[in-house]
């Protein structure tokens, strides 16, 4: 985990807890893109404290605990990785926008503030894609969606990111 300034503007990822879990607790083969666009981009993953406290909590609900014992992995481990591609940066403002769900709020928060693509499959987070793109800001349920998002409507900067 690096500790960084976002940079308003500057081509980025905000990446919720669902994700992270198809990529290294569940190794979804939807996710396998993004694991390896994670290791070769420089396109930075913001995230916040509050984040990885999700996720370590979410890391110890039963049902997981049980898919990692299976897997041979620990909760460590998975923090580790989320560690090693993250930026954190302080807690974003309060966006306009409003989800459904509370907890997904701070992906919101930070993906407006930074203006980032943010990649989740909730279905609360995935309702406010329309009126989040009025802000530069494009939801997707994985980097393949997100190709053809970016390819067709980011800056250049960002779409070139995916290739």
């Amino acid at each position: 985990m690096q500790a960084g300034t976002p940079t308003a503007g500057h081509a980025a990822l905000v990446i919720d807890t669902n994700i992270v879990l198809d990529l290294w607790v569940f190794e979804d083969p939807a996710a396998a893109t993004l694991r390896v666009q994670l290791g070769q981009s420089d396109m930075p993953w913001y995230a916040t404290q509050a984040m990885r406290d999700e996720l370590q909590r979410v890391l110890d609900y039963p049902a997981i605990a049980l898919w990692l014992a299976r897997a041979l992995r620990k909760p460590q481990d998975v923090l580790a990785q989320w560690d090693a591609h993250t930026t954190l940066v302080a807690a974003a403002l309060e966006a306009p926008w409003r989800c459904k769900d509370a907890d997904d709020q701070k992906f919101i928060d930070l993906a407006v503030q930074q203006r980032a693509l943010l990649l989740s499959k909730d279905k609360a987070v995935l309702c406010l894609a329309k009126r989040l793109q009025a802000s530069g800001v494009r939801i997707a349920r994985t980097l393949d969606d997100a190709t053809s998002i970016a390819a067709s409507a980011l800056p250049q900067s960002v779409s070139a990111g995916f290739h």
